[in-house]
């Protein structure tokens, strides 16, 4: 299974693509989606945009995990994250990708252990997990990565839940 995942924000977008074979996961690529700073909102969204669109058409995945919106103290801010996930949204949609959203929370709870971690636990665990010989740059990208790898064990428990229902076991 390839997974897409995404970091939603208006002046860097994060990506992360990887892939989950046996019970391994591999990195594909990571990176992130700079906008300009002289560029106007409506700007940034088209960039972000056509940006992920190329990008999931490039790498084909089978499904794309998005970031879910937290709440800022900063209305304004909280408005333009919601309007960049929405843009994110779309170019999967548009192309036919399956979505998960997770929560940041649950991203940390994934990827680390523990739900309050900070970033720099994130990215040292996104590299043992995807066996990096150096921290993932920047942190947008092993944001998108630690994203991607939420959605991999939460997609391998729901197989193994499938798989366990159908063999015939009772809970």
């Amino acid at each position: 299974m390839r997974v897409f995942g995404i970091d939603p924000g208006s002046q860097c977008t994060g990506y992360g693509v990887i892939e989950l074979t046996s019970g391994k996961l591999k990195s594909i690529s990571w990176g992130a989606l700079r906008s300009p700073a002289k560029l106007d909102f409506p700007g940034r969204l088209k960039l972000i945009y056509d940006g992920l669109t190329d990008l999931i058409q490039q790498y084909d995945p089978d499904e794309v995990a998005v970031e879910d919106l937290f709440f800022a103290v900063n209305a304004k801010s909280t408005l333009k994250l919601g309007q960049t996930r929405g843009v994110a949204l779309l170019s999967a949609v548009k192309l036919g990708k399956p979505i998960s959203e997770y929560s940041p929370l649950e991203v940390k709870q994934s990827v680390v252990g523990y739900g309050r971690a900070d970033k720099s636990q994130v990215r040292s665990m996104v590299k043992v997990l995807l066996s990096l010989e150096e921290n993932p740059e920047p942190h947008d990208a092993s944001d998108a990565l630690a994203i991607a790898i939420c959605h991999a064990h939460s997609a391998g428990l729901k197989s193994r839940l499938a798989s366990h229902k159908g063999s015939g076991a009772r809970s």
